[in-house]
Formats: C-alpha cells, structure tokens, sequence
C-alpha cells in the first residue's frame, strides 16, 4: 500500500469569500463566473471597493487542488499538498489549515519572504461565483518544489489546470506527471475553468502529454476543451485525452467514462447558494471513493452528494461532522 492516497499539486491562495451583487461586479467591471488573474494593485482597488462586504468575510486556505486535498482527507483519505508559499502571516496561516485538515505538504521549515496568494471569491445571489486571484510566490512554483519520492509514495498525482498560467508552475505539473507515470502512479488532472481552456489549451495539452488516467471538468469545459456544441462528441473526443474522465453537470449529475462506456450520475436535489468548491469537493469525494475500493460510478453518486451538500451553504468546505455524514462506511 502506498503512503497517501493522492499528491496534489496546485496554486496555495488564501481565499477571502464575500457576497457582491451583479451591480458590483459591473462597476468593478469584474467578468462573471470565471477565474481572472489579476495583480496585487488590482486585488487591493477591488477590496477597497467592496469594504462593506469584506467585513462579512471568512478566510481559509484554498487553491483548487488544495480544496480537494482537504475534502479527501476529511472524508479519511491520506493527502500530500505540494505548494508555495511565503513567509508571511498568510504563509503560516496557510500551512496550519494544511496541518489543522491532516494533510501532509511541501512547506518545510524554511519559507522564502514574499507574498502568499490571495483569491477574492465574490458570490452572487444566484450562487455563482466569480474569483480574482493574485498569485504571489505561488507564481513560482517550479520543478525543484516536486517531492518525487511522495509521488512516487501515492496512488494518485492529482494537477489543477490553473497551473497552466504559469511557466515554471506547468513545467512542475509536467516533471510531476513523468515522475508519477515513471512510478505507477496513476495522472489525474481538473480542467479547472472555461477561461483556463480557451486561453491556456496548449499549456494543458503539454501537462497532459500522450494520455492521462483521470480528467475533471465541468459540460462548458468539456465543449471548450473539445470545440463542439455537442456533449457526445465531446465525450467521444475525451476518449483520445484521458483512460477516464468526469464530466460533471452541477444538480443534473456527472457523465463518467469509466475506461469501457459512459455512465450517468444523477444529481441530488439542493437550493445553491454557494457554487464555489463544488467542482474541488466532487473530485476530492471521488478520489476518495475510488481509493476505497468503489466503482467509477459509486465514487461519482457518492461525489454528487458531498458536491451538493457544499453548495448548499457559504464557503468550498463542509463541517467536520457534516463529512463524518456523508462518508462511506
């Protein structure tokens, strides 16, 4: 058996989530629903403009492959976050959230000075979210900041797709998948943003290379990513990327090619008032599953559940007791 069930490797933010309006988000001239990266100037005008709804925020560590790392191992999984982060307030703040959700990371004892990044999450009533993120050091995670051992140690290598934005940051998602598949250790990958794949798709070709095992993304994604209208032929084109993939449709479910034929997940009924995590906890449960020992479509059903029960409130995490309810007996 190996150490940990999945090795995650992704940008460290520190998330700010505040509720906005779409009014706000005009004035601010903020692109809706989408991840935008901005700078450190930016992300401070769009604070100091919406100071009133920062006082009503909540902040914890976060990053795509982060959030999905702390929903498998609070489901019970063994999870290892690779990251950069500075030594600053936030550094430590973030390394602590690591440690405080039992899972294990590339931090060590000697931190860089610098800026932790930051993601300003603003949500909207009708539960979208809308994210601008200031990267700092985590700009420069590279190569070096690859623990191959720990690769070599987990079953799964888990890459957010924002790390295609970065140079060194895909240069790391591309040493980490050859160390991985040197290692049988299984390559899963998360689109991770409409915007990521029509602007970055040559990156992520790159970090994908000849074939993955497991590709995450959401149905608008999935037809960016295969330049189509249409669903099935998007899944007959995913077939060339991924050995199996996910493709999820918020409360209608998931389709999932198994590595034979697609399947359908249905969804669970919920009032959204928060989307923001759905897609992390999703492929966090599902990681989680297929760890245990489910099917691809167990693990998914499973998936919806802990997807749904994290759009119903504010924020990408769940309460502890909240994931000891979900979880697989």
């Amino acid at each position: 058996m190996k150490k940990y069930n999945v090795y995650g490797l992704g940008n460290a933010l520190v998330d700010t989530e505040i509720q906005v309006t779409d009014q706000d988000l005009q004035r601010l001239e903020i692109e809706k629903g989408l991840m935008t990266l901005v700078d450190e100037q930016r992300q401070h005008f769009l604070i100091n403009n919406l100071q009133d709804h920062i006082t009503l925020s909540k902040r914890a560590c976060g990053g795509s492959a982060a959030n999905t790392i702390i929903s498998l191992t609070q489901f019970g999984g063994r999870g290892y976050m690779a990251c950069k982060v500075a030594d600053d307030e936030n550094g430590q703040f973030y390394l602590q959230d690591l440690i405080d959700n039992g899972v294990d990371h590339s931090g060590g004892d000697q931190l860089e000075p610098g800026i932790t990044g930051k993601c300003l999450v603003m949500v909207t009533t009708d539960a979208e979210r809308t994210m601008n993120s200031f990267l700092g050091v985590g700009e420069e995670l590279a190569p070096e900041d690859i623990d191959g051992e720990a690769v070599a140690n987990s079953e799964y290598l888990y890459i957010e797709g924002y790390l295609v934005t970065s140079e060194t940051g895909r240069a790391a998602a591309i040493k980490a998948r050859d160390v991985a598949q040197s290692n049988d250790t299984k390559v899963a990958i998360s689109l991770s943003d409409p915007g990521i794949v029509e602007h970055f798709k040559s990156g992520l070709q790159e970090m994908i290379g000849p074939g993955i095992d497991l590709l995450f993304c959401n149905k608008l994604e999935a037809l960016t990513w295969c330049e189509t209208d249409d669903l099935d032929s998007a899944i007959a084109t995913m077939q060339k990327t991924s050995r199996q993939f996910v493709i999820t449709l918020g409360a209608e479910g998931a389709i999932i090619f198994d590595g034979f034929s697609a399947l359908k997940a249905e969804g669970q009924p919920v009032t959204a008032v928060d989307t923001n995590g759905a897609g992390d906890m999703f492929a966090g449960a599902y990681l989680y599953g297929i760890s245990q020992g489910q099917t691809c479509l167990e693990a998914a059903t499973f998936a919806n559940r802990a997807a749904s029960a994290v759009v119903g409130q504010y924020g990408p995490r769940l309460h502890s007791a909240e994931y000891n309810g979900l979880k697989i007996s």
